[in-house]
């Protein structure tokens, strides 16, 4: 009787331990951006967009003009007026498809005033979270 719940034991407890190894983590985004005016668009969009992902992506906003932005800023390491910012898994940059370099920073090209406009567009961030949450 000992041996069969040992070995029992050790049976549950090593596919446990598989598992856990095979267990996916989401994806962790964080977004800084001012929480105002010509942003509100592109900002529910992004909304929408990571509510597609469910429980692949956790997201964590942080507002430029509040004491938690502020204290997000002084981590990042960020000093300049930027209306938006988006890290996926802790960076900025995501090479999309293995060539093609995106830096999730700024209005979305064609969106807001010109000179706060990044080189990105929802169809990139889409691709880089499509990328980031394959498997999970």
């Amino acid at each position: 009787m000992k041996r069969t719940v040992v070995i029992s034991s050790l049976v549950f407890l090593m596919l446990g331990l598989c598992l856990n190894v095979y267990a996916a983590k989401e994806t962790k985004i964080e977004v800084l951006y001012m929480n105002h005016g010509p942003l509100m668009d592109t900002v529910n969009k992004m909304k929408n967009l990571f509510s597609q992902y469910n429980v692949k992506v956790s997201v964590s906003w942080y507002d430029f003009e509040s004491t938690e932005g502020e204290k997000f800023m002084a981590k990042k390491g960020i000093k300049q007026h930027v209306p938006l910012i988006v890290w996926i898994d802790g960076s900025q940059v995501v090479v999309i498809g293995g060539v093609r370099k995106v830096q999730f920073s700024g209005f979305p090209t064609g969106s807001g005033p010109v000179s706060f406009q990044g080189k990105w567009t929802m169809d990139d961030l889409k691709a880089a979270l499509d990328q980031a949450t394959a498997g999970k």
